[in-house]
């Protein structure tokens, strides 16, 4: 009997595109005599099955069930590739888990965490993770520019705290950018995060659980031809993206001991992709992502290529880890 699988994609954030491009890689790699799939779009305004012909069917939310000619169908597990809300702070993971559906990502509470920047590092300091200093701004907050610079220095980076795929993020130069820069960033949350500048390499590290064992992926060098990994440099094509990172064996072993303490740390379960900047020959940790992007030019399905792990092989070890 073939699994019924949902995809959900879309969500209710800036990154919905690029969810809905990750879905449909997900919709057509999957194998077919393994698997029945579904594409489950999730908006604010509706949740609907998608066939092949772009016909729309709702989804009854009481039970995540859909149907089709008069006939209900159930979900044997969920897909999971929404980047940003609902999808990666742990709305989904929740509703799944009352429903007792398993789904491919890791835990509400771990997926919450994961996406608040804030909360994340605050968390993982007091294990020995190294991160850049940092000042939190909430919406509301008097701003004080001169206060802010004093901690974190310039250039800085000012980032929405829970945002995704680099939506929010300006680096500023000089004291009287500080406040448009705010502005950007509060377009996309109400908490901030504003960090000094990690002047180093920049480097991607995928952490999945492959056939029951945590396993670190090869490394990814970043180099964006902008100013930094922002959206153009991240989905349009203006970065580098190296794979294996031009690292020494000592940088290399560094990171991969600290991307798979952060995992399992956190408690992870799935895809996981973190970013860390190199300051003086040690990793600093950026932010964790747990629905990371999953088309063939995406940095993780990248990693797993390098390794010999093919699209199918990664959605179907995806699968399997959550059917356990």
């Amino acid at each position: 009997m073939k699994k019924n699988i949902a995809i959900i994609m879309g969500g209710f954030s800036s990154e919905y595109e690029i969810s809905l491009k990750s879905g449909n890689v997900v919709y057509q790699t999957l194998n077919n005599e393994k698997y029945a799939a579904f594409r489950i779009h999730v908006f604010e305004d509706k949740w609907v099955y998608v066939d092949d012909a772009d016909q729309e069917f709702p989804v009854d939310k009481n039970d995540f069930s859909i149907t089709i000619n008069q006939k209900k169908i159930t979900f044997d597990c969920v897909f999971n590739a929404i980047h940003g809300s609902p999808g990666e702070d742990g709305f989904m993971q929740a509703y799944f888990k009352l429903l007792n559906i398993p789904q491919t990502s890791c835990d509400m509470y771990q997926a919450a965490l994961t996406f608040n920047k804030r909360d994340c590092l605050s968390v993982l300091k007091p294990y020995g993770i190294k991160t850049a200093e940092s000042f939190y701004v909430n919406l509301g907050d008097e701003i004080d520019p001169k206060a802010i610079v004093k901690k974190v220095g310039l250039p800085c980076f000012v980032k929405a705290n829970k945002a995704g795929s680099s939506f929010g993020i300006t680096k500023v130069y000089k004291l009287e950018d500080m406040h448009r820069a705010i502005d950007v960033a509060f377009k996309e949350d109400d908490e901030i995060i504003i960090e000094a500048f990690l002047d180093g390499t920049e480097v991607s590290v995928g952490v999945i659980t492959y056939k029951g064992e945590v396993v670190v992926l090869p490394i990814t060098e970043i180099v964006s031809d902008n100013d930094f990994f922002d959206y153009e440099a991240k989905y349009l094509g203006e970065s580098q993206e190296i794979t294996p990172a031009r690292l020494t064996k000592e940088q290399e072993n560094k990171v991969n001991k600290v991307a798979k303490q952060v995992y399992e740390t956190l408690k992870m379960k799935g895809f996981s992709r973190s970013e860390y900047i190199f300051k003086d020959g040690e990793p600093h940790l950026l932010e964790v992502n747990t629905v990371p992007g999953l088309t063939k030019a995406s940095i993780l399905p990248q990693q797993a290529a390098a390794v010999g792990i093919s699209l199918e092989m990664l959605f179907d070890n995806a699968i399997q880890e959550a059917l356990k």
